[in-house]
């Protein structure tokens, strides 16, 4: 009876404590109600990182302006679809905000920072990119400046951290020099300070200076413009040096120019050892007193039939591989990148290996298709898995007057291009519209702005799948909707679906061409519609792999944010859902090991 006493007692006070305990707990619940977030974006503006890539163990500076006091800021912090890290920090009364994150020590690699800052109830989130990478070639993101007249520090240090803001990691220095075959004007044994580019417009060595050294704290590489193989007419260049356009040398061959500009450029023998020696010094002449990172050097494309002093026919391509490697090897510890117009000359270039392959699109590549033939091409050309940029102008006719970029043409551009593993020279000053860089007649309105960051940080979160070791794929998928589908070239009134492979992951990229108007990428009349958003679209696969996961990034939502794709697998029938589609979606499968 004694113990029965004592455990009826004990359950007792076990009763009582639990019951006291419940009350509690529901008073708790009643006295602090869940809080429903509403989502704002005006607690927060500018967020940025101090460089546009970072070296292995290099901390990242995040900063952002406070638009209101607000309490705590949460970051999370991703590779690909995983959470790799979090933090909380408390909002200090500044009205800036900085912090530091020390990404893994692994070389190329993309994440993408997620941060939330609340207040009371209110909540905005945002995200933005960063890049870890030793070399930027790797993962070059190309922009360009065009303008060096009288400028001001505070001027030159905002196109710079703009340009930052789009990760950009070097930079086309366009027409920065005075002359092509002496591009440094020189007074004595110094630098002049001022001069006229081809065009007659003023440069100053200031700026150029400038330029130099802000691009430098943000880790962007330097890249000099310079023609291979031109000269100004009436200069002390011994003719023998020239092409000519006939068998008896009489006739020089010549690139016209506008008739106010200063000159019209002589097209020199690239296959001639004593330019190459004469242009070489003259670069090295360059690099002796401006710390330019590399030489961009164009060329003019295919000039038919041209001869040398001789009368003997030349092929001029036949003189770029050992023109740019006898530049590599005499100034070893510059960068070199070479345009290869409309493709002319690729396959020399590609043999010297410069940092990346480069190419300006012309009409002969016009629909959206050829964009992706020419980046297929210049992988196949590829020595050391170089990278790829396309200099593809923009709403070509529609910038013969002043206006605005036509959002869903830009975008759609930009998808199929980072989409099959390129990346599109368009940012400096200004946006790109035609060949001359320093014409800007048109602008960027706030919209596209904003769309042009999110397609910048998704290209910069995502280059793992998008720019490495990526192989095109097949696959068989169908619409359970009946939405028609393009394989091989994008179809107007389709959906463009492009499988890619690495390793163990299949990449499906959704490009929607559905409302669209016109196949040509360049939408020179500036006519594209915007594509409807499409949500919900299901979709089966076969696949006899057994899949473990799916998901999901786009860079026209929730600012490119992976997330978890659902699916059933059913034998070799794999069904899943879109949430949304507008103009690109990439999908990616995982597989069990």
């Amino acid at each position: 009876m004694k113990w029965k006493t004592i455990i009826l007692i004990l359950g007792a006070v076990l009763l009582s404590l639990f019951a006291i305990y419940s009350n509690k707990t529901l008073l708790s619940e009643k006295a602090s109600p869940k809080i429903d977030l509403i989502p704002v974006q005006n607690l927060f503006t500018n967020l940025q990182t101090n460089k546009s890539h970072y070296s292995p163990g290099d901390a990242v500076t995040f900063s952002l302006s406070n638009q209101t006091k607000s309490e705590t800021i949460k970051i999370a912090y991703y590779h690909l679809d995983r959470k790799i890290e979090e933090q909380t920090l408390s909002v200090n009364d500044s009205t800036e905000q900085s912090w530091s994150w020390n990404p893994p020590n692994d070389d190329y690699k993309g994440y993408l920072a997620e941060i939330t800052m609340f207040k009371g109830n209110h909540v905005q989130t945002e995200t933005i990119a960063v890049d870890v990478s030793s070399d930027w070639s790797k993962f070059p993101r190309y922009g360009f400046l065009s303008e060096f007249g009288e400028s001001t520090g505070e001027n030159v240090s905002h196109v710079i951290s703009s340009l930052n803001r789009y990760h950009i990691n070097g930079l086309q220095f366009y027409d920065w020099h005075e002359e092509h075959q002496q591009p440094l004007k020189t007074e004595g044994d110094s630098p002049a300070s001022h001069w006229q580019d081809v065009a007659n417009r003023d440069i100053s060595l200031e700026t150029v200076k400038q330029y130099i050294d802000f691009a430098h704290q943000k880790n962007m590489k330097t890249m000099a413009y310079n023609l291979l193989y031109g000269s100004f007419e009436n200069k002390d260049i011994p003719r023998e040096w020239h092409l000519f356009k006939d068998s008896q040398h009489e006739i020089i061959d010549q690139h016209p120019l506008p008739d106010q500009w200063k000159s019209n450029v002589n097209i020199m023998n690239p296959t001639n050892p004593w330019w190459q020696d004469y242009i070489i010094n003259q670069q090295k002449n360059v690099y002796r007193r401006l710390p330019f990172d590399g030489w961009h050097i164009d060329q003019l494309g295919d000039r038919g039939d041209v001869f040398n002093e001789w009368g003997s026919p030349v092929q001029i391509v036949d003189g770029f591989q050992p023109f740019l490697s006898k530049i590599k090897q005499e100034i070893p510890d510059k960068e070199i990148v070479m345009n290869a117009v409309n493709q002319y000359g690729q396959s020399a270039i590609a043999e010297a290996s410069p940092s990346f392959l480069y190419t300006e699109v012309w009409d002969e590549y016009k629909s959206y298709s050829d964009l992706k033939r020419i980046l297929d091409e210049n992988a196949s050309l590829s020595k050391r898995d170089e990278s790829s940029v396309l200099a593809a102008y923009m709403n070509y006719n529609h910038s013969n007057q002043p206006g605005s970029f036509n959002e869903a043409g830009i975008l759609s551009a930009n998808a199929v291009i980072f989409a099959n593993g390129g990346a599109h020279l368009e940012q400096g000053e200004h946006m790109l519209s035609k060949e001359y860089f320093p014409l800007h007649q048109l602008n960027m309105e706030a919209s596209l702005q904003e769309k042009m960051i999110d397609y910048y940080d998704f290209l910069t979160a995502y280059e793992n799948i998008l720019r490495e070791n990526v192989t095109n794929s097949s696959i068989e998928l169908t619409s359970n909707e009946g939405i028609p589908l393009s394989f091989g070239d994008a179809v107007q009134g389709q959906i463009w679906i492009l499988p890619k492979q690495k390793e163990k992951q299949k990449i499906i990229h959704f490009i929607n061409f559905l409302d669209a108007k016109t196949m040509e990428w360049r939408d020179s009349d500036a006519a594209q519609p915007a594509p409807s958003e499409r949500t919900n679209l299901d979709f089966t696969i076969k696949e006899e792999k057994k899949i473990n996961r799916m998901w999901l990034a786009s860079p026209d939502t929730k600012s490119s944010m992976p997330i978890a794709v659902p699916f059933v697998q059913k034998g070799k029938d794999v069904s899943f859902t879109l949430p949304s589609l507008t103009y690109w979606d990439m999908l990616v499968i995982e597989y069990e090991e």
